[in-house]
């Protein structure tokens, strides 16, 4: 049904023509799953814009032909792709939020959907409508999402909302773009599994977009991989993953973490790519296995300390709803009475749904959040008990990683002069230029140049971004850094090269990481321990292979059966 023939595009720029897309050719068959996998930059997401019909035709050069159902998509006007849009094609976007109208309820803008390629204007039959499609993708109370506004619903009801604004004029075919990228792994699960049920109940074709294999597998009939622009293999979904014959597949392959393999550091896709010849996986793997007894050993070392951080009893609770005098008539319990130790030089591992309380806990540790019972103690000093000039003096050894990098960044200052920033607080360094070379040589440190000391937050990949965000926690030299999702929304490969570098920053400075994830992939390989949490609650703690091996908690079991193979 869709035939993309020798597609270019290339983006207008001051210094020529930069092509994003170098002549790629595929098809999409009736009731066929394709899968386009790839890095950021692969040119998976303009492709698929390209076929949508939604490239500004002013910036940007397109040549070659798209076809679906014979209709040469790059020939229409405007109108004429408007109206092909909906009724034949739609494309659920990367990112929910950013997608939907922040001042339009959730139903308001699927209604629009149907009313503009429908002719629909009565307001009982359009909710009806958008109710019903609200049925479809399961979900709850649909009636009360209807009145919602985006910014009152979770990650995986977002993105739900998306999928049904897409399926509203019945498409018959429908590009899936990251859909399911930075969501919970049993949220994950479900989006895949219900895009599955939705194909076959409608008999469309789909492609699904993703930079992980993994989530490919369970979903794709047949794979493209995409690598700078162009595709370098081509090849049904079981004969992909038994055989992967680019090195940059084999690289893709090789870089996601696997609970079924203990590795000290994550091959990267330059293991591949760059090797004279294709290396075969396993032979890059066991280069960065653990040594015989090298686990136990350091086990044995780390836990013969005294804890760097004690929990004792930690709770965190909001007001939901208050009285005619504001007194507080309910409460959510986001931390419950959690207890835990951290040693020095360890890795603990958070690992939990969205909801579960793990960021809570990691910003109640620093104080962030203030907590409503329960003590933390870091190197014995009752953090509680601290005023604030002397919280602000210890924090210089506790950090934190935030999840999102580009919001945690201000906007208007150079890079340079965030990372001085935190310097000239704490009255680091004689002067200014005492305080550039610090932070030269950190930057330098987490593989970032020293030319990017005058460039802006904007200006970078969202992996160099990770990177800057985590030198400008090390600037201070900590003892202990909180990492919340710090690789939740990375590339695979990118994810690697940003586990590598922090696991040679622990070894290099003694670092004490609490690592917090919704990937247990992610957490059993960079953790020493691992704690489960759910609904404010600490379930589980133990060695990651034991909670894998054998989970006690039937919440472990449903993480552990989510996590793509």
């Amino acid at each position: 049904m869709l035939k993309v023939n020798n597609l270019h595009v290339g983006f207008k720029t001051q210094n020529g023509l930069f092509e994003a897309v170098k002549g790629i050719s595929f098809t999409v068959n009736t009731g066929e799953t394709i899968g386009i996998v790839g890095e950021s930059g692969s040119g998976k997401s303009v492709t698929s814009l390209a076929v949508m019909g939604l490239l500004d035709k002013m910036q940007v050069e397109i040549k070659g032909e798209i076809l679906l159902d014979d209709i040469n998509i790059c020939s229409l006007s405007e109108n004429a792709m408007r109206q092909l849009r909906g009724d034949h094609i739609a494309m659920i976007f990367q990112e929910p939020m950013t997608s939907l109208n922040p001042v339009l309820t959730c139903g308001y803008q699927v209604a629009e959907a149907i009313k503009e390629h429908k002719d629909i204007t009565d307001k009982k039959v359009l909710r009806e409508m958008v109710i019903g499609l609200f049925n479809e993708v399961q979900l709850p109370r649909p009636d009360s999402i209807f009145d919602s506004y985006p910014h009152q619903l979770s990650g995986g009801q977002k993105q739900r909302v998306m999928i049904a604004m897409a399926l509203s004029c019945n498409p018959e075919l429908l590009i899936a773009d990251e859909p399911t990228t930075a969501l919970d792994v049993t949220v994950q699960k479900t989006i895949i599994e219900l895009l599955q049920k939705i194909k076959a109940e409608r008999q469309m074709s789909l492609i699904f977009i993703s930079h992980d294999l993994g989530v490919i597998n369970q979903i794709a009939d047949r794979v493209l991989v995409m690598y700078k622009g162009e595709i370098v293999e081509q090849a049904p979904v079981s004969k992909l993953f038994d055989d992967p014959q680019h090195p940059y597949t084999r690289g893709l392959l090789a870089c996601r973490p696997s609970p079924h393999r203990q590795l000290k550091y994550l091959p990267t896709v330059a293991d591949f790519v760059n090797a004279d010849k294709c290396p075969c996986i396993k032979d890059v793997t066991e280069k960065y296995a653990y040594g015989p007894g090298e686990i136990e050993q350091r086990r044995n070392e780390l836990y013969k300390r005294e804890p760097i951080l004690k929990a004792d009893c930690l709770s965190t609770w909001y007001p939901v709803h208050a009285d005619f005098f504001g007194r507080s008539k309910e409460m959510i319990k986001a931390v419950d009475e959690v207890s835990f130790n951290v040693y020095p030089g360890e890795t603990l591992g958070l690992v939990g749904e969205s909801g579960s309380g793990k960021t809570t806990l990691g910003r109640s540790l620093l104080r962030l959040i203030e907590p409503t019972a329960g003590t933390v103690s870091f190197e014995s000093i009752n953090l509680q008990k601290l005023g604030v000039k002397d919280l602000r003096l210890i924090r210089r050894d506790m950090q934190i990683i935030f999840q999102d990098p580009y919001s945690s960044l201000n906007p208007r200052l150079t890079i340079g002069q965030s990372l001085m920033e935190p310097l000239q607080v704490h009255d680091m360094y004689r002067n200014d230029n005492g305080r550039r070379k610090k932070v030269i040589e950190v930057l330098e440190r987490v593989s970032l140049s020293p030319d990017f000391f005058n460039r802006y937050p904007h200006e970078f990949s969202g992996g160099q971004r990770q990177r800057i965000v985590i030198a400008r926690a090390l600037v201070l030299q900590p003892k202990f850094i909180i990492c919340d999702e710090s690789v939740s929304a990375l590339d695979v490969s990118v994810q690697a090269q940003v586990l590598n570098l922090l696991r040679e920053l622990q070894e290099e400075f003694n670092l004490t990481y609490i690592f917090i994830s919704h990937d247990l992939s992610v957490i059993k390989h960079i953790s020493d321990r691992m704690m489960v949490m759910n609904k404010g609650q600490m379930v589980e703690m133990g060695y990651p292979e034991d909670i894998y091996a054998n989970p006690k908690q039937e919440y472990t079991k449903r993480l552990i059966a989510a996590i793509p193979e």
